[in-house]
């Protein structure tokens, strides 16, 4: 049975090949830039997805929002900006040390409590990344 690495691996793959040398000139051509307006336009899609209870468009649209994403960061990779491995590499850090009731020895507290202590987290994060 496949696994969800090796359908991520196809759709690695098939973005490549769309930026490759024989692959599609609207691929191509496209920049951070040019992209923003699809990003705009997915998300979009994607809430009205939610609000309109539609789990086989919402799953399409997410789809469609995870092209963008490694579209992008394949983007970014050629002109030397991050690869897809960093943003992976960046959200799973992220995520582990926003989440220390999970990771570390932290109380799981309540979800309010959790809450607050995300966004103290969050707002050291902001502190160190300005100073």
């Amino acid at each position: 049975m496949p696994t969800d690495e090796h359908h991520f691996s196809l759709l690695l793959h098939t973005i490549r090949s769309l930026l490759g040398p024989d692959g599609c000139p609207w691929d191509q051509k496209q920049t951070i830039l040019s992209l923003k307006k699809y990003f705009i336009e997915e998300f979009a899609e994607i809430i009205a997805a939610i609000d309109n209870n539609d789990p086989d468009n919402l799953c399409e649209e997410l789809g469609d929002m995870l092209f963008l994403v490694i579209l992008m960061a394949e983007i970014n990779k050629k002109n030397d900006n991050f690869t897809l491995q960093d943003i992976l590499k960046n959200i799973n850090e992220k995520m582990i040390r926003r989440h220390p009731h999970v990771f570390a020895d932290g109380e799981k507290g309540t979800v309010e409590e959790l809450e607050k202590q995300w966004r103290a987290i969050k707002s050291q994060e902001k502190e160190k990344k300005t100073n």
